[in-house]
């Protein structure tokens, strides 16, 4: 690649990505993030509950009427709550959820995991490292709603670095990621002939 447009797309990737702290010269190829379907389904998860919990409230008001004032108040301070914390569930699994990322840049792969918004990880390895890329679908779900998991293991100590719900990603991308691994591996095979 042109060593200006190498300059410019490395500028761009700085300002794009600034928690990468990219090297000189290296720049972002790819950014995969999970699927927006995801943050659907934990939403309605949310709205689920908060429909059900409701409904059961309905359900005691209407079948029970010899339920005094105060047992009205103590129910609906109940659902309340449980709203309240269904709510604040769905907020933190869509920030944990956002959170986990793989970048891919001409250099290295970079992943973001966070579990908890307590257990967060960051895991970087040279491309040259890595053995295999692949995308995988395991499920009528997974089709249905054009998510799978990406998939990269290393050479040697077979670590596997994967990002899960990761909308469907097309042979051109996945070829382009393999074309990227082998000439990482080209240069660092060259980088060592001249060492030696």
């Amino acid at each position: 690649m042109d060593e200006s447009l190498a300059n410019i797309r490395h500028e761009r990737s700085k300002k794009d990505f600034p928690a990468l702290k990219l090297e000189d010269g290296e720049y972002v190829e790819f950014a995969f993030s999970r699927a927006k379907i995801c943050y659907l389904l934990i939403w309605g998860c949310v709205a689920g509950v908060a429909v059900l919990i409701t409904a059961l409230f309905m359900f005691l008001f209407m079948t029970q009427p010899e339920i005094n004032t105060m047992g009205n108040n103590f129910l609906a301070f109940l659902v309340i709550t449980i709203i309240a914390f269904a709510f604040i569930a769905g907020l933190i699994a869509t920030k944990v959820f956002s959170c986990n990322k793989l970048f891919i840049t001409n250099r290295r792969a970079i992943q973001f995991i966070m579990v908890s918004p307590v257990v967060t990880s960051k895991n970087v390895i040279d491309l040259s490292s890595i053995e295999d890329a692949s995308f995988r679908q395991t499920s009528i779900i997974q089709k249905l709603f054009k998510i799978g998991t990406l998939r990269l293991s290393t050479v040697g100590d077979e670590t596997t670095y994967t990002l899960q719900y990761v909308e469907v990603i097309g042979g051109d991308e996945l070829n382009s990621i393999t074309k990227l691994i082998r000439s990482n591996k080209n240069t660092k095979k060259d980088e060592d002939k001249e060492e030696a």
